[in-house]
C-alpha cells in the first residue's frame, strides 16, 4: 500500500511539473482566446518591426605610427584615408501615417545613409529625426505610404514575470522572434554613460536585435531593445530595453522642440553612506547629500539647502547620487517632482520645478588631439559646474587616456571649468592637460598629451 501510495505520489509531483514547464513557456490566453500559438501575436507585431542598415564613412590611420618606423621594423605599409562600414540594427514603427521610427542611438547615430527594409523586403531610405545619445533614443522617418505601426504599450504596468517577445534583426539575418519573460525591472548601471531604467528579459537579444520591439502578450510595444550583458558577444539570456515611458517621453521632445528639454534640479551632491551619516548625525542609511546649490536653480526656488539630504524624488527611494541623477535627468524641464529630504535629523517635503539643463556637445577632436574619440557636454543634469563627458569611443585617444563616460571634468592644469568654453580655452593652448575629473564618489587626475 505505501508503495502505491509512493507511485502515486510520484506521478502528482510529475504531472504537476509538466504542467508548470508548459505554464512557463505559454501564457493560457491572450484577449480572453486560448493560446495554442503564439503566431497569431507574432503576425499581428511583425509588420510594425523594421530591419536598419546603415553606412558610414570612417578614417582609417596606420597603427604604426610614422614611416620611419614601420621602414626600421620592415612593417609594410597599411591603407590610409577613409573607408566605408556598414551594420545592421532594427527599429519599430510607431507612427505609420507620418513614418516614424523607434530605434536605438547607437544604430543610427553616426550614419552616413540609413535604409530600412520592411517584412515584404521593401527598401526605403530614412532620416535621422533627431537622437538623444543619454537614453540611447532616436527618432528616424521615412516617406512611405501602407506602412504598419504597433501601438505603445504602457511600460509602467509591466509585471517582473510577464510574457514577452522580441522582434528584430539579429545578426542581419532579418526578422526574427524570440520569446521569454521579463526578469527585473528598473535596471541601472548598465552602460554607465546615461540615464537608464531598464527593463530586463531572458527573451534572446542578440547584436542586431538593437532598436527592436520588446512586446507585450497585448501586441503592445513597451520597451525598444537597447543592450545585452554577455562575454561571448552572443545571448546569455540577459538582456535590456529601454521602456517606452522613456522612448515615448524622448520622441515627443524631439519631434516638439527638434532637441532634448533633460530635467535640471541644479544641485552638486554625494552618495551618503553609513559612515558619512554618523559623521552628519543624521539618521539616514542611504541618499543624496547636497554640497552645492546653483542660484536661481529649481533647487534654490525650492527651499533645499547645502547639507540637506534628498532620500526620495516623487516617492522613489534615492540610495545614492547617481540615482538622484539617474531619476532626474529622466524627466522634462518644467516637470514638478516631489522631494523629501533630512535636514538636521528631521525629515520634510518641498515641491521643485525642474529647469532645463543644456544640451550644447562639443567633440574632442575640437578642442584637443589628445581627447579624440570623445564628445564633451555641459554637467548641468546636477548642476552647472564642470563638462561632463558624454561619450567616448572604444579605443579612442580618449579612451586610451582613460576617460570614461559619465565623467565629470572640473578643472584643468589648475583652472578651473565651469563650462564647456572654459574646457575650449584652456586646450587649445596648452600641449599636454593635467585633466581634474570627478568619477562618482572620488577625484582622479588624468594626463592627456
Amino acid at each position: 500500500m505505501m508503495k502505491t501510495t509512493r507511485m502515486i505520489w510520484s506521478g502528482l509531483v510529475f504531472a504537476a511539473l509538466a504542467l508548470a514547464s508548459a505554464n512557463a513557456a505559454l501564457p493560457d490566453s491572450v484577449g480572453g482566446r486560448p493560446v495554442v500559438s503564439l503566431a497569431p501575436l507574432v503576425e499581428a507585431a511583425s509588420p510594425a518591426v523594421v530591419n536598419i542598415r546603415v553606412s558610414q564613412t570612417v578614417s582609417r590611420s596606420n597603427p604604426f605610427g610614422d614611416d620611419a618606423f614601420r621602414r626600421f621594423f620592415g612593417i609594410p605599409d597599411m591603407p590610409r584615408g577613409h573607408q566605408e562600414v556598414a551594420s545592421a540594427g532594427s527599429g519599430v514603427i510607431v507612427d505609420a501615417e507620418q513614418g516614424y521610427i523607434l530605434t536605438n542611438h547607437h544604430v543610427v547615430g553616426d550614419a552616413d545613409t540609413i535604409q530600412i527594409s520592411l517584412i515584404d523586403g521593401e527598401i526605403l531610405d530614412a532620416e535621422i529625426v533627431g537622437s538623444d545619445p543619454a537614453t540611447d533614443i532616436a527618432v528616424i522617418k521615412v516617406e512611405a505610404d501602407g506602412l504598419t505601426d504597433m501601438p505603445i504599450g504602457n511600460s509602467e504596468g509591466a509585471r517582473v514575470g510577464d510574457f514577452v517577445i522580441a522582434i528584430g534583426n539579429p545578426f542581419g539575418l532579418g526578422h526574427t522572434v524570440t520569446s521569454g519573460i521579463i526578469s527585473a525591472l528598473g535596471r541601472t548601471g548598465i552602460s554607465r554613460d546615461g540615464y537608464e531604467d531598464f527593463i530586463q528579459t531572458d527573451a534572446s537579444i542578440n547584436p542586431g536585435n538593437s532598436g527592436g520591439a520588446l512586446v507585450n502578450m497585448k501586441g503592445e510595444l513597451i520597451g525598444i531593445n537597447s543592450a545585452i550583458i554577455s562575454r561571448s558577444g552572443g545571448n546569455v539570456g540577459i538582456g535590456f530595453a529601454v521602456p517606452t515611458e522613456i522612448a515615448s517621453s524622448i520622441m515627443r521632445q524631439i519631434l516638439e522642440f527638434g532637441e532634448i528639454r533633460r530635467g535640471l534640479l541644479g544641485v552638486n551632491i554625494q552618495t551618503i553612506d553609513s559612515e558619512t551619516a554618523e559623521a552628519l548625525e543624521a539618521d539616514v542609511d542611504s541618499g543624496a547629500l547636497i554640497t552645492n546649490i546653483v542660484p536661481k536653480s529649481a533647487a534654490e526656488d525650492a527651499g533645499l539647502e547645502v547639507g540637506d539630504i534628498i532620500v526620495e524624488v516623487n516617492g522613489k527611494k534615492v540610495d545614492d547620487a547617481s540615482e538622484l541623477r539617474n531619476t532626474i535627468g529622466l524627466m522634462r524641464s518644467g516637470d514638478e517632482v516631489d522631494v523629501k529630504y533630512v535636514r538636521n535629523s528631521r525629515t520634510r517635503s518641498t515641491k521643485a520645478l525642474l529647469g532645463q539643463a543644456q544640451s550644447q556637445q562639443l567633440t574632442g577632436a575640437d578642442i584637443h588631439p589628445g581627447l579624440e574619440g570623445a564628445v564633451f557636454a555641459e554637467a548641468s543634469t546636477t548642476s552647472d559646474d564642470g563638462v561632463e563627458v558624454a561619450e567616448v569611443a572604444p579605443g579612442s585617444p580618449a579612451a586610451q587616456r582613460g576617460l570614461r563616460p559619465g565623467d565629470i571634468i572640473t578643472a584643468v592644469n589648475r583652472n578651473r571649468v565651469r563650462n564647456l568654453p572654459d574646457l575650449e580655452s584652456i586646450a587649445e593652448s596648452n600641449r599636454i592637460l593635467f585633466l581634474l575629473v570627478q568619477r562618482g564618489d572620488r577625484s582622479l587626475m588624468l594626463q592627456i598629451r
